[in-house]
């Protein structure tokens, strides 16, 4: 049902690209051969997408490489002309899409920043005033007089976000262009996403960290070859973006084909037995069993845990093993055993695993089991520390 103050409102849309079969390289080929017929071939990007996000909504947008996810970003941000439907931004935008997009490399950061702030809607003047504080978001005082040139992609993806930042817009559009700064810029960023969100602001951000999505999105939507997939809950979304890439690609036979699926899990207490509650303070072991479907040249398995609000609350992994690495064969089964005493405060938790050869996931489920957990149920926190505690009490003119 339409949203009476949707922020992105997208009907409708189609985008097909028109690829030649050949090219023609000089203006002598041209001339000599005006009106000669280029055989081309249509390649279908978009396929009658619709969907809304609402005013101050968080929205994120997954999908596998070539799903039609940055095509979708451009036509939304004017880049690229849709063939049919219509789609409407309510608000000043500010797209941050593609690294070095409206950047001048012969020009230094001050120029940048005033030709970038204008673009995404501030006048030159305003631009100019808000110059001290792009910089130092970005961190990047000591490198004002070199030519972006000369920045590292790094750099410049900093540059880039601090300015849209700075823009003060209505919709924020964001592509994974993030995942080339660093860890300390990357966690600046996650902090704005939650200013952002606070202030009501509406993001529309396309990635492939689930995680991310996960943890700042309301809502996700999942594209396959063109089309939309499904629109849901982030954990509901995140889940089928693995099964795409996973576990439903056709194998050689033309059925579907795995490469390791998490069969089961379970959680143990003490003595090895199976139970569902497991008391605060007690030794308990978290239990995946994997079958590996296709050989795994560098395996690395990670077991997580959650509570019924989708917060991550705990994830290990394998690396830490000196057996990371080793293949597994197809036709194996591996069992993961974490042992660990419980610190976690009293709620129900769910046990998820996936399993990664190399940096690619092969196999991921979330909530294959759950157990309670009872006590202290005098405090709320996700987890108990074991910690101390020290009151100091003073007059107030004793105090240093």
């Amino acid at each position: 049902m339409p949203q009476p103050h949707a922020a992105v409102d997208v009907v409708g849309l189609n985008k097909t690209f028109r690829v030649p079969r050949q090219h023609v390289m000089t203006l002598k080929e041209r001339a000599l051969h005006p009106l000669r017929r280029i055989d081309v071939d249509e390649l279908v990007a978009l396929r009658d997408i619709s969907f809304q996000v609402a005013e101050g909504e968080f929205f994120g947008i997954v999908g596998r490489n070539g799903s039609g996810k940055s095509t979708l970003l451009k036509c939304l941000a004017g880049i690229y002309r849709a063939d049919t439907g219509r789609l409407r931004i309510a608000g000043r935008l500010a797209p941050f899409i593609e690294l070095g997009v409206g950047f001048n490399t012969e020009l230094t950061a001050i120029d940048n920043v005033v030709i970038n702030g204008v673009m995404m809607g501030l006048t030159p003047r305003q631009a100019r005033e808000r110059f001290d504080a792009i910089i130092a978001f970005a961190e990047l005082e000591s490198f004002l007089d070199l030519k972006l040139k000369n920045y590292s992609s790094g750099m410049q993806v900093r540059l880039a976000f601090s300015v849209m930042v700075e823009s003060d817009a209505d919709v924020y559009l964001i592509d994974e262009v993030l995942a080339v700064g660093d860890a300390a810029f990357q966690q600046k960023c996650f902090d704005v996403f939650y200013r952002l969100r606070d202030a009501g602001k509406t993001i529309v951000l396309v990635t492939h960290d689930m995680p991310l999505i996960e943890r700042f999105a309301h809502r996700s939507l999942a594209l396959e070859s063109g089309r939309i997939d499904l629109i849901g809950e982030p954990a509901e979304v995140a889940q089928r973006y693995y099964r795409l890439n996973f576990e439903d690609h056709p194998g050689a036979a033309g059925g579907a084909r795995r490469v390791a699926g998490v069969e089961e899990m379970w959680i143990e207490d003490e003595e090895g037995r199976r139970v569902d509650l497991v008391p605060h303070g007690e030794r308990f072991t978290i239990v995946a069993r994997v079958a590996v479907h296709e050989p795994i040249a560098e395996p690395d398995l990670h077991i997580l845990l959650e509570n019924d609000n989708a917060q991550r609350v705990f994830v290990t992994t394998t690396r830490e093993l000196d057996a990371v690495g080793e293949p597994l064969e197809a036709g194996e089964d591996v069992i993961m055993r974490v042992h660990a005493v419980n610190s976690l405060g009293a709620g129900r938790y769910h046990a998820g695993c996936w399993v990664h050869s190399g940096r690619t996931v092969v196999t991921y489920r979330r909530r294959v089991c759950d157990f309670a957990v009872h006590g202290p149920d005098e405090l709320g926190g996700l987890v108990v520390l074991d910690h101390s505690i020290e009151l100091d009490r003073r007059l107030a003119e004793a105090r240093p």
